[in-house]
């Protein structure tokens, strides 16, 4: 199943979040074929970092809960809320959109 991370970042954290960020990046890319979606949350002029979203395939959701507690932004307190909900694609498809 596909399991969808809403992690909020706790106020004023950019500075970790720019610190832990590069283990962060390596420990998403053990599980690269298996990430469906990966983004940061932003605010409205699209510049500071705010949380994250990701969607896993993951088999089971022990092993969602197993992969986030060694993630390392969780490990490092980032994260001021987070939520785990299991996720079926129901129009999966293209956006077109590219980022920018």
């Amino acid at each position: 199943m596909i399991y969808s991370f809403v992690l909020l970042d706790r106020p004023h954290a950019s500075e970790l979040r720019a610190r832990v960020r590069p283990e962060r990046k390596a420990y998403l890319g053990l599980q690269a074929e298996r990430i469906a979606f990966a983004a940061p949350f932003v605010d409205d002029e699209g510049k500071d970092m705010q949380g994250s979203l990701l969607t896993i395939d993951l088999p089971r959701r022990e092993d969602a809960v197993a992969w986030f507690r060694d993630e390392p932004f969780n490990k490092a307190g980032l994260y001021a809320s987070v939520q785990i909900h299991g996720f079926v694609n129901l129009w999966p498809q293209e956006t077109g959109f590219a980022p920018q």
